[in-house]
């Protein structure tokens, strides 16, 4: 079957780096949109990223056009300036006035395309803030997520850049809601999410404890859980975790392991009250399991509606037999290397989104871009022999 393109003649222009602007194109993308990646002469430097950031460029700029060009000089920036014109949608992420220095502000592009929308990703919305420099670990840090991941007094990063893709998430919401709006006005807008204001959406389920109780919510290490079952268990091979949520999946759960003795105790048939005698019950359940392998617990728990998953690591997911059936999409990385990486998780009309991608090398796209905004034949010779726009090798 044909993946899903409901936004088919949907046309973007993409100025980013890194990751929250790039997630935004390749969900959009995803969703059948055409984005054409704008990257400066030599290919945008994430590429070059090493460690943690060696797979920022593969998984977040599959699906779209690239074109580099010399915003710095005139021909570069009219090819620019063209491509924002014909275009329905601009995302970018870079430093606040970035663009507006090369006559790429909102404002500017909005009276060339009045149907424009703008959406721009930044580390704050409107306020004291919003001109600090901020990355996924900055705004983690001050918004609480770092220090409610880490043990006490050891605030910790998120083992993914959440905030950056959930802040592209958001970014990709604001011009699907522009979109809606527009086919009713006529207009375009600016749209902006943002790293610090993301962040605070997450955490925002601590606040409103902090509010509903009076007191602090403990980092997640230290919390006091809403279920005395809700933890990690060890095997005598490899960890799980198990949950038991509900007074009946309790019920269930002290029948499938026999736990005849816990079960008669009617007075932990409630949950707060498992919750209150938490030490009691946990090393009897952590002596049970500890008895069994990984793979006799999943296949006592398989099925039976209990919450339970095996502890995965990212490398993993390449194998794992949920994933083969549509999780991963075939991608050729722009050193010819073959990979499977993980599509948009969505599924629309009972249709998986995601295709087969080529990663695309820095301005493999030039010619055909600039061919499809009109400019003959002559005129993209001269703009590639110029240094304004380079074309792959």
């Amino acid at each position: 079957m044909s993946a899903p393109e409901p936004l088919k003649g949907i046309r973007v222009v993409e100025f980013t780096h890194m990751v929250m602007g790039p997630t935004v194109g390749h969900i959009l993308a995803g969703l059948g949109a055409e984005v054409v990646r704008v990257e400066p002469i030599g290919g945008d430097q994430t590429r070059r990223l090493i460690g943690s950031g060696s797979g920022y460029f593969p998984m977040y700029n599959r699906g779209k056009q690239s074109i580099c060009l010399n915003l710095k000089s005139a021909g570069g920036l009219a090819v620019a300036k063209d491509l924002v014109a014909r275009a329905d949608v601009l995302v970018e992420n870079f430093r606040p006035g970035a663009l507006d220095r090369l006559g790429l502000s909102y404002e500017a592009c909005s009276a060339a395309n009045p149907r424009l929308i703008y959406c721009s990703e930044k580390g704050f919305l409107p306020g004291p803030y919003e001109n600090r420099t901020a990355l996924d670990e900055v705004a983690q840090m001050m918004g609480g997520l770092a220090y409610m991941t880490g043990p006490p007094g050891r605030p910790l990063r998120a083992g993914a850049s959440v905030i950056d893709v959930t802040g592209g998430m958001f970014g990709v919401i604001g011009v699907l809601a522009a979109l809606e709006e527009r086919h009713r006005t006529g207009k375009g807008q600016k749209v902006t999410a943002s790293l610090f204001e993301t962040t605070i959406y997450l955490v925002g389920q601590h606040m409103a404890q902090f509010a509903v109780t009076g007191s602090p919510a403990a980092p997640m290490p230290a919390r006091v859980s809403a279920w005395a079952i809700y933890d990690v268990f060890e095997t005598q091979d490899d960890p799980v975790f198990i949950g038991v949520v509900t007074d009946a999946l309790w019920e269930k759960f002290c029948k499938l392991f026999a736990l005849d003795e816990l079960w008669a105790d009617e007075a932990l048939r409630i949950n707060n009250a498992r919750v209150k005698a938490r030490e009691r019950i946990l090393p009897v359940i952590r002596a049970m399991i500890g008895q069994m392998t990984r793979d006799e617990v999943i296949a006592k728990l398989d099925g039976t509606g209990l919450p339970f998953a095996p502890i995965g690591r990212p490398e993993d997911m390449f194998d794992d037999p949920h994933l083969q059936h549509g999780g991963l999409e075939d991608v050729t990385l722009d050193n010819g290397t073959e990979v499977r990486l993980p599509t948009i998780p969505l599924e629309m009309d009972g249709k998986r989104i995601g295709a087969p991608q080529s990663l695309p090398k820095p301005g493999r796209d030039a010619r055909a871009v600039l061919a499809a905004l009109g400019y003959p034949q002559a005129r993209i010779d001269e703009l590639i022999a110029s240094g304004s726009v380079e074309e792959s090798a």
